[in-house]
């Protein structure tokens, strides 16, 4: 479980794949084909859709509970929209699958989903290359979900709520040069020892030089890696004052933010969207090993900090106590809630009598999607992510949005728009 997390922490973290996109969110090429690669025939499909229900399906990886969050959280926004009374007088079905962690498994769930549901809603799985092959032999299947592969992610009937992107927002970067500038020359970087760890590397660190950063360490570690003790005395040793860690899942990050307390080393630390969890202030052995972190990520404080400023916070929180009571939310819980948000947008534009077709139709016209302010602004239509983020501290052990982020009242709910998502050239 521990190497599937640190493997997909990077492209959580980053929004990391080889689609095509601009070097600025406001930018116009898309690998997305539009209305004009939709099948014809899509438009009288009409399957898993009833008088009075949608049926959509959700493949995931349940294996250990590696994914569960997913699942749980497109059924909870399920259960949300149906509270209200559905979308357009349909109650919305979800069906769950489990890919059971393998190739075989993710592609024959995807083909039962094909010939018995309306959409894949909310998926996510490291397999997702497999059911990849099904979408793309079937344009008219719509996939409105978080994906990982690249080939995958580039499919004209796929869709997701934070599109992936080879690169990195520029905003973070100029924030923390600014506010750390006398620590900038000697800068350190974790990063797993994977492929798409250092692709996605590569792609940060670049935005991360043309802020100013130089660095003077970085550190590879193993998936079973529990002990980063060396690796804290190399950077040490290198004189490095600020360390990036927003690639690392919590359970490693937690294991470093240790290994800094016994050393009694102390530079700056900055965290992500893979980080951020419930649990990495007690997995560090307490809040003073965490204290003074500073997190970067363009999702609400969704753990909780953020449920009295962001309705949409309060509303995820609750309907997925509906959904699982006592389930603790995580990133991938967002991702399916964010997922089905997206999807339900697309559904409500699809008409009276949807189709596959109608619904990829109204889902290519969502240049601008943020889940009721729960993310900052992405454009689902044309894959290009955020170039938003907010700004957070660890303060007496709890995430705290700083006090120079926007208003979460303003025009971009609480989002710092001051930067642009910039591609690392030749990828």
């Amino acid at each position: 479980m521990a190497a599937a997390v640190a493997l997909v922490a990077a492209a959580c973290s980053s929004t990391n794949s080889t689609s095509t996109t601009t070097t600025a969110a406001s930018g116009s090429s898309s690998a997305s084909g539009g209305s004009s690669s939709i099948p014809q025939s899509a438009f009288s499909d009409h399957t898993g859709v009833s008088a009075s229900s949608v049926q959509v399906a959700n493949v995931s990886t349940l294996s250990l509970g590696l994914f569960k969050g997913a699942q749980v959280g497109t059924e909870a926004y399920a259960d949300y929209v149906n509270s209200t009374g559905g979308v357009n007088g349909r109650k919305l079905v979800v069906n769950n699958a489990d890919d059971a962690f393998t190739g075989a498994g993710n592609k024959q769930a995807t083909q039962n989903a094909l010939q018995n549901d309306f959409a894949l809603v909310g998926n996510f799985s490291l397999e997702d290359s497999f059911g990849g092959v099904v979408l793309a032999a079937n344009p008219g299947f719509p996939d409105v979900s978080q994906v990982l592969d690249n080939a995958t992610n580039k499919l004209p009937n796929v869709y997701s709520p934070i599109p992936l992107a080879d690169g990195w927002a520029s905003g973070p970067m100029t924030y923390y040069h600014k506010k750390f500038t006398a620590d900038a020359s000697h800068a350190g970087a974790f990063l797993a020892n994977s492929p798409s760890a250092a692709q996605t590397w590569a792609g940060e660190k670049y935005v991360a030089e043309k802020a100013g950063f130089t660095f003077v360490s970085e550190q590879t570690y193993a998936t079973t890696q529990t002990d980063f003790t060396q690796q804290v005395i190399a950077m040490k040793n290198a004189g490095v004052k600020i360390i990036f860690m927003d690639q690392m899942p919590s359970n490693y990050a937690s294991s470093v933010l240790k290994a800094l307390q016994q050393q009694n080393y102390h530079p700056q630390v900055l965290l992500g969207a893979a980080t951020y969890s419930n649990q990495l202030v007690s997995q560090s052995g307490g809040a003073a090993n965490v204290n003074g972190a500073y997190l970067s990520q363009n999702l609400a404080l969704y753990l909780g900090t953020d449920q009295s400023a962001v309705p949409a916070v309060a509303t995820f929180l609750h309907w997925v106590q509906v959904a699982s009571p006592g389930f603790n939310p995580d990133l991938f819980t967002a991702y399916g809630w964010l997922s089905a948000n997206l999807f339900v947008q697309g559904l409500k534009n699809a008409g009276s009598n949807p189709s596959r077709g109608s619904l990829l139709q109204a889902l290519s016209k969502v240049k601008s999607f943020n889940g009721d302010g729960f993310n900052a602004p992405s454009d689902p239509a044309t894959k290009t992510p955020p170039n938003c983020y907010l700004i957070a501290t660890v303060t007496n052990g709890q995430f705290v949005r700083s006090p120079d982020n926007p208003p979460t009242t303003g025009s971009t709910n609480g989002f710092r728009c001051d930067g642009s998502y910039i591609v690392k050239p030749g990828t």
